[in-house]
Formats: C-alpha cells, structure tokens, sequence
C-alpha cells in the first residue's frame, strides 16, 4: 500500500523502468529546451552589448544564431514530447491491463462488498487521470523545471549574490505547495469516488431499464443521478477555487521578489554594460511563466496521486485464495459436506450450521426449501467461490481447499437462476471460455442437448447470431436454455443446476428435463429447485431452512413423514390447481 506521496511516485517508476531508454530520450529532449530558453537570455545580452559598439562586428551572424536556437528549441520540444508520450500510454495500458487481471483474480467476495461502478470508474476515468499525470503533468514538471534550473544558473552565473532573492522566496512558496496539494489530492479522491457513484447509478439504469420504467422509477433515479452529479459538481468548485486562489498568491509572492530584485539589481549592477543588466532582467523574468505552469501542473500531479492510490488499492487487494497443489484429471464426482458452517465475511450469524450429507457418483441431490434457506450459498462453496474455514467438502475424498482452483473449477458445471451471456455469438457463448476449442458439431451436440437447436435453426444466422448485451435478443426461456448447452459441452463430472429451469416455459422444461436425465446418468448433480415436481426422480432431497437441513430422503419418503417437505409440496399443488382454474376460466370468456 503506497502511503504518502513519495511511495506512490516510487511505485510508479516501476511501471516506466522497462521504457527507461524511452524516457532518457525525452529528458534529453526536455533539456535541450530548457538550455535553449537560458541561451535566449544569453543571446539578448550579446544582441544588445553588440548595438552599443561602434563597429558591430559579428552582428550578421546573430540572426543565424536566433534562428538556430529556435531550431534545436523545436527538436527538444518535439523529442521531449513524443518519448514521453510513448513512455505514457504504455504505462497506461500496462496498468489497465493489471488492474483487469486483478479483477479476474479477486474473490467474489470483493465483488459483492464493492459496487461495479466504483470497480469500473477506476479502469477508466482513475488510469485517466494517471494519464494526465504521466504525460502533461510529467511534460511541464521536467520541462518548466529544467527551464528553472537552467535560468537559475544563469542567474547565479551572473550575479550570484543578487540570485539569492529567489532563495529567500523558496520557504514560502514550499509551505504554499504543500497546503495546497494535500487539500488537490483529499478534493481529488472524493471526486473520483463520486464518479463512481455516477457510473454505478448509470449502469443500473441501463441494465435495469425495463424494471425503472415498469415501476415508474424514472423520477427515483433521476433524484439519485442527480445528487450524485451535483456532489461531484460541489468538490470540482471546491477544487477549482482552490487551484484559482493558489495560481494568484504564487504569483503575488513570485513578483513582489522580482520587484525587489529589480531595485536590487539597479543598485548592484552599477559596473555591468547594457546587454549583461537587460539579460539578467530577462532571465529573471523568463522565470515567471515556468513557476506558473509548475504551479498550474501540481493539479493535475496531485489528482494523479489520488487515482494511482485508487489503483494500487486494488493491485494491493489478495486474489482468490489458492494454495491447493491437488490435481485430478477428472473426477468420479463423490461429494461430501461433513459438518460443515459458514459465515460471510462481517456476519455474526452462520449462513450454514452442521451441513452433512454425501452424494455418490452419478447421484442427483436436490435442495428444497424457502428463499434464504443457504441453498446457494451451499452450491457456492463447491466452487470455492467463497472459503469455508468450519468443517469440510470433499471431493472423491479430497478436501476442496487442497485442489488447485483452476482444476477444481475443471471438474463442475454451473448453471444458474440468473444467466450471464455475452456481448457475441450464440456459438461463442455456448463454447465459452476454455470450452472456445470445441468443434462445431460438439456445439451442435450439446445445443440439441439442451433444446436450444429448436429455436437457433430459425434465426436468420444460426450459431453465428449476435445476440446483444447478457442476450438481451433473447427470451428468458432461451437465455437459459443457451446457459444449459455451455454446461453440458463442458461434460464436467459434477452438474450444479441452481434454479436452472426457473425461467423456463412449460413446453420447453419438459424437453429439458428429459435431456437432463440422460445427462445426469454419468454425472453428480446438486439441484436447488423451486417447482418439485421437477426433482421428484431424486435420489436424495434435502430440505433446508435457516442454513440447516431438516429433513432428508426421497420424494415418497418426505411426503410420508409429513413435514417440511410435505407442505410444501401440497402448497404448490394447490398453486397449481388455482392456476389451472384461473386458465380455464380466462379459456371460456374468451370464447
């Protein structure tokens, strides 16, 4: 964790060490501007000290000279300019690049402790603002500084004891710098924090669009967009001002020491010629207009600072636990939980409490009960999505913490209630991932599989059909159905079906439930379900509440004992019935 400035700028050389001769060359360059601008001052005084001769030798040469340092001038601007520039954008792209792999590392725990639009703000508008760090703000800083340095030297080359007014100067214009940049840097922080807020609030409406209007939410997240961009607005006015009153007062104090050095200079350069006063003066003034842009830079640095923090919050963050060394090329898919609790990271209350219960090879084990129950948290720990610490999960006798994730992950198939598609073909989002080797006709295998081949054969693309943002072209129904073909291509050994036909319609569930059986004969499958009618082949029914299971067997066995599951098998029947007799009803008016 970079805790103060100087840590933070360390920190960033690392990501510049690799262009070091880059960067070599753009300092070289910034410093043949630099010397030119000092060589004006010398020029002048050769300009003026020629005029007061009478011959005025060598006077045809000083244009040649002027336009020469405009010349080497040019080629220091541009060298200094376009290295830095390259330097930059590669460290740019080199810190997006991480900050993205970060983000496929984290556990999913910081997804759900963080919102996406802070997570997505800092990949975007915090790196951008590092960009302005590293190449404007770096631009002015090395080349307005090598400027100073250079017309310093002059200065004290000149008449040294004068030059010492801007010494004097320094204690205060230092105190000013550093006031000023904490409060750029504390300023600069909550805006990007707000910008987050911004993208998050954003986001939601375009992912949510049809919720937001069904609702009548528009005025709700208008009010929440709006007090976001209005925060935003307040602490860039405050950085504004702060930038504003700061530019002032260090020019202020940058004159009153060249109006003194000025009456300094007209008593202590009595014996100096013409040229040699003016030059100095010259030079003296030259200096104003590179402390001003070192000034105007430091906003720019500080909100860098801010962003790089951000950044390095992030990179700082642990991946996804993962000290397993265990590697099995496919499992037999024996799962067992032995006593096992959990608690969320933050909750006092376990999520889990004392699960036991195995499932053997080629089992199919179903999770009932109400929403809340710890059926997918239950799910969500095969995985390791989440690490659990009290009791175990075994896999063919292996503890899941001791398996490589990578090689653990290889061995499940997970489908969930809420589907994630991509932005791409249908054949891409079938063949996923590591799956993205798979030939056409296992595509095609598992998309019949899964009765998505019944609806692909009549788009006008097939396979090949882009199907928008999360398969926004899509039913619910089909979206799922494409969810449950990626599933079956990637043939794991353990099937996790977590509401996977929840979205379904009647017509299409039946289809599926009989492709589901054929595939559930080779694997281990763990299914939470909602209707039961759907898992009542199962060999194994847990029923859960309140992370506990309390009743467990077979669907005629459940119903025997007359229970949990008992009641809420008869509630659904009658859900059933009433939606039968209202079908029927809404049947005969319409005829």
């Amino acid at each position: 964790m970079a805790e103060n400035t100087f840590g933070i700028y360390k920190r960033l050389l690392v990501y510049v060490k690799p262009y070091w001769g880059l960067f070599a060359v753009s300092i070289l360059g910034f410093s043949i501007y630099s010397g030119t601008q000092s060589l004006f001052a010398v020029l002048i005084k050769h300009i003026i000290d020629t005029l007061q001769t009478q011959s005025r030798e060598g006077m045809t040469y000083l244009p040649l000279l002027f336009s020469g340092l405009i010349i080497i001038h040019g080629i220091g601007t541009y060298l200094g300019n376009y290295f830095l520039a390259k330097v930059s954008t590669n460290v740019v792209h080199a810190l997006r690049c991480e900050i993205f792999e970060k983000y496929t590392q984290l556990p999913t725990s910081y997804f759900d402790a963080n919102n996406s639009g802070h997570l997505i703000s800092r990949i975007t508008n915090n790196v951008g603002e590092v960009t302005k760090a590293s190449t404007d703000a770096v631009r002015t800083f090395v080349r307005e500084g090598l400027t100073v340095v250079g017309l310093l030297v002059y200065l004290f080359y000149s008449n040294w004891m004068l030059s010492l007014v801007f010494i004097g100067i320094t204690p205060l214009i230092v105190l000013l710098v550093k006031y000023v940049s904490k409060r750029l840097r504390m300023l600069s922080k909550k805006i990007q924090e707000s910008i987050g807020d911004i993208t998050h609030i954003t986001s939601e409406l375009v992912t949510g669009h049809r919720i937001v209007r069904g609702y009548g939410g528009e005025d709700y997240e208008r009010r929440r967009f709006i007090e976001s961009s209005l925060y935003n607005r307040r602490q860039s006015l405050k950085l504004a001002t702060t930038t504003a009153v700061h530019n002032p007062i260090m020019q202020f104090i940058i004159a009153i020491a060249l109006s003194f050095l000025m009456y300094m200079a007209l008593i202590m350069m009595k014996q100096a010629s013409v040229g040699e006063f003016i030059a100095y003066l010259t030079a003296a003034f030259l200096l104003q207009r590179p402390v001003r842009q070192l000034s105007d830079a430091n906003s720019d640095i500080q909100k860098g600072i801010a962003a790089a923090k951000s950044i390095f919050d992030i990179l700082d963050e642990p991946g996804e636990s993962d000290n397993g060394t265990f590697e099995i090329e496919r499992a037999s898919g024996a799962l067992e939980f032995k006593n096992l609790t959990f608690y969320y990271d933050g909750v006092n209350q376990p999520a889990l409490t004392d699960i036991c219960f195995l499932a053997q090879p080629g089992q199919t084990v179903a999770l009932v009960g109400a929403s809340g129950g710890g059926k997918s948290t239950l799910v969500n720990l095969v995985p390791r999505f989440y690490t659990h610490h009290l009791g175990e999960i075994l896999l063919d006798g292996v503890e899941v913490n001791r398996y490589r994730l990578e090689n653990l992950r290889k061995q499940l198939a997970l489908v969930t209630q809420h589907v994630t598609l991509f932005n791409d073909t249908i054949a891409n989002n079938i063949a996923y991932g590591a799956l993205a080797s798979a030939s056409r006709e296992q595509i095609v295998a598992a998309a019949t599989d899964a009765y998505a081949m019944e609806f692909i054969e009549k788009l006008e693309h097939g396979l090949d059909t882009e199907i928008g943002e999360n398969g926004v072209k899509l039913s619910g129904g089909q979206r799922q159905r494409l969810a449950l073909a990626r599933a079956l291509l990637k043939d794991a050994p353990i099937l996790i079906l977590d509401e996977a036909t929840s979205a379904l319609d009647t017509a299409s569930e039946r289809y599926i439930q009989q492709a589901l059986q054929t595939v559930m004969r080779n694997r281990t499958t763990v299914v939470i379900a909602h209707r039961l009618s759907t898992i009542e082949n199962a060999d194994m029914i847990l029923v859960m509440e309140r992370g506990r299971i309390v009743e467990r067997g077979n669907h005629h066995e459940l119903l025997a004992l007359n229970g949990a599951y008992s009641r809420l098998h008869h509630m659904q029947l009658e859900q059933d019935s009433e939606k039968k007799a209202d079908k029927a009803k809404n049947s005969v008016h319409t005829q």
